[in-house]
C-alpha cells in the first residue's frame, strides 16, 4: 500500500482550518491585520505561550517596533536595555522586540503567517533603511547559534 510522504501530510496538516474560538474573532482586529489573521494571533498567544509570547504581547510589540520607526531623523540608533534580564524592561531594545514578533510569526498557522510576515517585511525594509549594519559585531552570540541581522545594527554609543 502506498505511503504518504512525510511533507505532504505536514502540507496537508498546515492548511487545515484551524478552530479558534468565536469570542476571539469578535475582539477588534489588530492595526494592519485581517480580522482573520487577527484572531490566529490571540488564538496562538493563548495556547503557546512562550518566553515573548503572552496574550496582548504581539500587538504591543508591534506597536513598539512601528514607533521606534517613527522616530525623527535619518538613521536611527537603536539603545540597549537598561536591565535585559527584567521582562518589562528588555523590551526597552528593538531587537528584543523583533525577537518577540518572530516568535510570534513561528507558531502561526500558516495562512496567518504570510500575512504576518507580509506586515513584518515591510517593517523590516524600514528599519533595514533606517539604522546601519555594526561590522565589529560577531555573528554569532556566545553559544555559538548565529544571531538574526536584527541585532547586528550600530548601537547608541557607539
Amino acid at each position: 500500500m502506498p505511503r504518504r510522504r512525510p511533507g505532504a501530510l505536514r502540507a496537508a496538516r498546515d492548511l487545515q482550518p484551524h478552530r479558534i474560538a468565536t469570542w476571539v474573532r469578535e475582539i477588534p482586529p489588530i492595526d494592519r491585520l485581517s480580522r482573520e489573521t487577527s484572531a490566529a494571533v490571540r488564538h496562538a498567544e493563548v495556547t503557546h505561550p512562550g518566553y515573548h509570547v503572552r496574550s496582548g504581547s504581539a500587538e504591543a510589540n508591534l506597536h513598539r517596533y512601528r514607533a521606534f520607526l517613527r522616530l525623527p531623523g535619518r538613521k536611527l540608533r537603536p539603545t540597549r536595555s537598561e536591565c535585559p534580564a527584567c521582562p518589562g524592561c528588555q523590551y526597552d531594545d528593538i531587537a528584543h522586540v523583533r525577537d518577540a514578533l518572530q516568535d510570534v510569526l513561528m507558531i502561526l498557522p500558516l495562512p496567518a503567517r504570510v500575512e504576518f510576515r507580509r506586515l513584518l517585511d515591510a517593517l523590516d525594509s524600514r528599519f533595514r533603511s533606517r539604522t546601519l549594519p555594526d561590522p565589529w559585531l560577531p555573528d554569532t552570540d556566545w553559544l555559538g547559534e548565529p544571531l538574526p541581522w536584527w541585532h547586528r545594527r550600530v548601537y547608541q554609543g557607539r
